[in-house]
């Protein structure tokens, strides 16, 4: 198992409210956001030293998301997905979101856990051995 196993990978910010959450975030936390286009839509890169410490997903062009409010979400790293999404299904959660590709991030799915809290698991491109 490597050491970045179980760890929190990568934490998102899901909002409509992109021009207040990007002031927001600049002034409390410092950070250097970045905007960049995705397939989906914009995504926003929070950088401190130019290193990415956050993401901010704009959903106002994600129409199932209409009226949700504005959620941080979290991703935990795994060595390897495809069991531990057989593990979540043996502890009792659910996979919302069959894994997916993103190109030099890694490979991700969506679950939840019994209580229904949701979580990503992303088994990353690179891990510390």
């Amino acid at each position: 198992m490597s050491k970045d196993h179980g760890k929190i990978w990568w934490c998102e910010l899901m909002t409509r409210d992109i021009p207040g959450v990007v002031g927001f975030y600049e002034s409390v936390c410092g950070w250097k956001i970045d905007r960049m286009e995705m397939p989906e839509g914009e995504y926003y890169v929070c950088l401190i030293d130019d290193e990415p410490v956050a993401g901010i997903m704009d959903t106002s062009a994600m129409p199932n998301l209409d009226g949700a409010p504005s959620v941080w979400f979290t991703y935990l790293a795994v060595d390897d997905l495809d069991e531990a999404l057989r593990e979540v299904l043996a502890a009792g959660g659910v996979i919302q979101r069959q894994p997916f590709e993103i190109p030099l991030i890694g490979r991700i799915a969506l679950v939840s856990d019994p209580g229904g809290a949701a979580v990503g698991l992303i088994a990353p491109e690179q891990l510390t051995e």
